[in-house]
């Protein structure tokens, strides 16, 4: 799931949100990391620029110091981050960033990086933007030979960098798991090319089950054999009988039923669905996500529905 409270773009913030602070994002991953959720996902902007402050928010916590506290307060969860913008910071700033999460989360971070879409801010960071898919595709072999190697080499046309070590070191080897995001055709090759796995940022404009099956072909195009982790994410869920508030903007019912959504997406060959959960206050997401794992959760382990 990805985090609430820490993002509060219009597009998926629920009003209860604006007025909640650390102990609400507290109380979710908590309960998330005794639910057996697989990960918890938080995004990355710096500074949203006021021509789409209206409808973004202001409101993005670092990446960085969220995703440390998140390690401090679970202990199963995964820890992802849904994207990081490599093109941000230099590699070495973001490969001490992601080794000191996986050493102090012992091992649970999952880096998933994008491109980036925000032109205002790459102008306020000094990066240029038409250069954000090169710079991206840069940025990962460099965060690679990083999280691989404590005196890394990286030699390329943005990043020059050896001799230089980097510790605490990872928990995970050989490096933590980099997961590629992006719907369009050259985010699926890239992610097929270049990541341990793919992220959706909405569904493909040529549809999910074609690009799943483009990002497969291109997979074994470039990478024969070698195995690549898939995502999905759910239309919005409540299980049970949902408020009116609800009822047209929702899949809801019994757990039976949310299981069998879950199964469907499973169906079109991915290991892991991104849930979220309509709630009218932090009690009543709390609500949503024990029942999910007391009721759902076991359903979709019993028939292996979705990879472990």
């Amino acid at each position: 799931m990805q985090l609430p409270v820490v993002a509060q773009s219009g597009v998926f913030a629920q009003p209860w949100e604006a007025k909640a602070g650390t102990p609400e994002i507290r109380r979710i991953a908590e309960a998330c990391d005794r639910a057996g959720f697989f990960y918890l996902g938080v995004c990355d902007h710096i500074a949203i620029p006021r021509a789409q402050a209206a409808s973004m928010s202001t409101v993005w916590y670092d990446l960085v110091a969220t995703l440390g506290f998140l390690a401090a307060c679970t202990e199963r969860v995964r820890l992802l981050t849904y994207v990081l913008i490599p093109a941000y910071r230099h590699p070495l700033a973001a490969a001490k960033a992601i080794c000191t999460l996986d050493a102090l989360s012992n091992g649970r971070l999952i880096v998933g990086v994008g491109a980036g879409h925000l032109r205002g801010e790459f102008a306020a960071l000094g990066v240029d933007f038409r250069k954000r898919g090169a710079l991206l595709e840069e940025a990962i072999g460099a965060l690679q030979a990083a999280l691989a190697e404590e005196f890394p080499y990286h030699e390329g046309s943005f990043w020059r960098f050896a001799d230089l070590g980097i510790r605490p070191r990872p928990l995970q080897q050989p490096r933590p798991p980099i997961w590629i995001g992006g719907s369009s055709e050259v985010a699926l090759r890239r992610a097929a090319r270049l990541g341990d796995g793919w992220l959706p940022q909405g569904v493909p404009p040529m549809g999910m089950k074609a690009a799943l099956d483009y990002l497969r072909r291109e997979r074994e195009r470039y990478r024969p054999g070698e195995p690549l982790e898939v995502g999905m994410n759910s239309p919005w869920l409540y299980v049970g009988r949902p408020p009116e508030d609800f009822a047209g903007n929702c899949t809801s019912g019994s757990p039976e039923r949310i299981a069998q959504v879950l199964r469907d997406i499973g169906s079109l060959g991915v290991q892991h669905v991104g849930v979220r959960f309509r709630s009218r206050s932090c009690t009543e997401l709390l609500e949503q996500i024990d029942r999910f794992g007391r009721e759902v959760i076991p359903l979709l382990e019993k028939d292996g529905a979705l990879g472990p």
